[in-house]
């Protein structure tokens, strides 16, 4: 069984009176991208700052590949890469010089210094701008500069803040295939909001909502959290409306145009099962039929109210 990368334990944390995050406990083992998602004000760039060593938390432990971040914070953050939501730059130095910077700050060999920032620089496409200051890159190549220092010295796990935030729509292309690029031989974790975000990038999701941890998995569980209410089906002979609403569960259709049926249910788990045999049997001539996948915004916003309820009660 492989170590985990990162295992919370507990955590939890306290402004004033006020608790940030209430007893999380998560383990990422694989490499990928896992998305820390959550609404603003969720919990999760406080526990995103305790994993990284920027904040110490109320209770519980963090662990970075089998080290405890409290006791051995230095060695145990060598194993972390960290990327703010404001990157760490210094616009009057040139890339290399920056990136050299950010080695000697990782206590780096010197001998291993030079090599680290050409692997760096070519992982993340900005070689062509050793010598450019960085004041006069584009914000998404000053992106990549700050993506490049939290790679610098070959980490086990890289943590990355809101790292499309403020870029144009390529830009934003181009940082996410970079992101899934890293995260192909490390793992990283992709603290955000935006739920297009991490319907792209992640292979899997964290989720935290008033301070507590409310999902855990892969994105396709996450998907699909919500059992499908609707189905979509196309028939080439349909009959009246009147025979499709007297199907057991059937709650609302809407058509758009002859023949194609946009249909919600309720308690009939085998709905489309029932329909493929009535066609048969009835010659309704049905071509297509499919259940409506729950949408992430669905999911999220249900999670959401699941987890405010949760906190009322």
């Amino acid at each position: 069984m492989l170590q985990p990368i990162i295992k919370v334990e507990h955590l939890s944390h306290k402004y004033s009176v006020q608790w940030a995050i209430r007893d999380i406990n998560f383990e990422i083992a694989e490499n990928g991208v896992t998305g820390l998602l959550g609404s603003n004000g969720a919990g999760k760039s406080t526990t995103m700052n305790i994993i990284c060593g920027v904040l110490n938390q109320t209770a519980g432990q963090v662990f970075l590949n089998g080290i405890d971040l409290a006791k051995e914070p230095v060695r145990a953050k060598q194993n972390i890469g960290f990327l703010p939501q404001k990157p760490p730059l210094y616009g009057d130095l040139t890339v290399d010089e920056y990136l050299t910077y950010a080695a000697d700050l990782r206590l780096m060999d010197k001998q291993a210094v030079k090599p680290a920032v050409e692997h760096a620089k070519e992982r993340c496409g900005i070689a062509h701008f050793s010598k450019r200051l960085i004041r006069n890159l584009s914000g998404g190549y000053q992106q990549r500069v700050g993506i490049a220092q939290s790679i610098i010295h070959n980490p086990k796990f890289v943590v990355l803040d809101e790292p499309t935030n403020g870029l144009d729509p390529n830009q934003i292309v181009e940082i996410r295939e970079l992101i899934k690029e890293i995260g192909k031989d490390r793992s990283v974790l992709l603290s955000t909001h935006i739920l297009p975000e991490v319907q792209v990038t992640c292979n899997y999701i964290k989720m935290i909502e008033n301070g507590q941890l409310v999902f855990s998995g892969t994105s396709e569980q996450f998907n699909n959290y919500l059992e499908p209410e609707r189905f979509t089906v196309t028939l080439l002979n349909p009959p009246p409306a009147e025979e499709l609403h007297a199907i057991p569960g059937v709650i609302e259709i809407e058509s758009n145009q002859e023949g194609h049926y946009r249909i919600r249910f309720a308690g009939n788990k085998n709905i489309t099962k029932e329909v493929v045999e009535l066609s048969v049997a009835r010659n309704w001539e049905l071509t297509e039929i499919a259940l409506e996948k729950s949408s992430l915004d669905e999911v999220f916003s249900f999670l959401s109210k699941q987890s405010q309820q949760s906190t009322e009660a």
